[in-house]
């Protein structure tokens, strides 16, 4: 008895340890999320007070209508959703038929193909600026939104193809070929078949691929003006010659963060499927 009860306390122990790591990594990540809405609806001369309060002392909606004055907001928002949506669905479509190909057929240069997939996602991003100027304004494209979009295919597709091709791996090809004993041509086996079963990976891809395209900032201002602005660039608004009007720019911040947020909310119970069939081979 006394030797299950030591190792009851163990395990209890070992729980209680790996609860409070999770609780410590929760907070971490979560407090900077606290401080910006904190800021946002904190009195504007609260957000500047070299000793700030934790904790709320005040609530006000001000910061928020200065952040809708100082600039066009529903401009710059209304862009980078188009923005977003449309790498999100070009990359989606180009990449779901770029990993069934890499990993259901077998050709000439696929391993080069796969390793040139990695090399592209480790080159930095502030190295391409130059030339991707210089292509975009070869082309016409400098300062409108269809170069934006070019632009950030050119690093989020990558993704989407290693991404996807590793819930294409995860479903046995032994599935489609039954599909196609009993009559389902390949594009039929794929569609009644794989896709039912890839939805979840689908939607997880779609969603760090929004995320990454609305969040983006430098290839957002290198390449667009002032009267093109997105989201993400139109926040430097709030930095002039007099200084940082630091809680209008969270409240900026704040309302930038409500389309993430939803998007969240719906789609998470897909989300994490995606995650967890990504996760196991078979």
């Amino acid at each position: 008895m006394s030797a299950i009860a030591t190792g009851g306390r163990r395990r209890g122990t070992s729980r209680l340890g790996w609860n409070l790591l999770g609780l410590l990594i929760f907070v971490t990540v979560g407090f900077p999320v606290y401080w910006m809405v904190d800021t946002a609806f904190k009195p504007a001369k609260d957000a500047i007070d070299p000793d700030p309060s934790l904790l709320p002392t005040g609530l006000t909606l001000d910061n928020f209508h200065r952040a809708l004055d100082i600039a066009d907001f529903w401009g710059p928002v209304g862009r980078s959703l188009i923005v977003s949506l449309s790498v999100v669905a070009i990359g989606i479509v180009v990449g779901l038929l770029a990993a069934l190909a890499i990993s259901r057929f077998a050709f000439r240069g696929r391993k080069f193909v796969i390793v040139g997939i990695l090399a592209v996602q480790m080159v930095p991003a502030v190295s391409m600026i130059i030339p991707v100027f210089l292509l975009l304004n070869d082309l016409g494209q400098y300062d409108r939104l269809t170069g934006l979009i070019i632009t950030y295919l050119t690093f989020i597709l990558p993704f989407t193809v290693w991404t996807l091709r590793g819930f294409v791996v995860n479903i046995p090809r032994e599935l489609e070929e039954a599909a196609m004993v009993d009559g389902c041509s390949r594009t039929g086996a794929f569609l009644r078949v794989v896709f039912p079963l890839l939805a979840p990976g689908l939607v997880a891809t779609s969603v760090y691929g929004f995320i990454q395209a609305w969040n983006e900032y430098l290839y957002a201002l290198m390449l667009m003006s002032q009267e093109n602005q997105t989201a993400t660039v139109w926040l430097g608004n709030f930095t002039t010659k007099h200084g940082t009007e630091y809680a209008p720019m969270m409240a900026g911040s704040t309302m930038m963060a409500v389309p993430i947020v939803i998007l969240f909310l719906l789609v998470q119970r897909k989300m994490a499927a995606g995650l967890t069939a990504g996760a196991v081979k078979g």
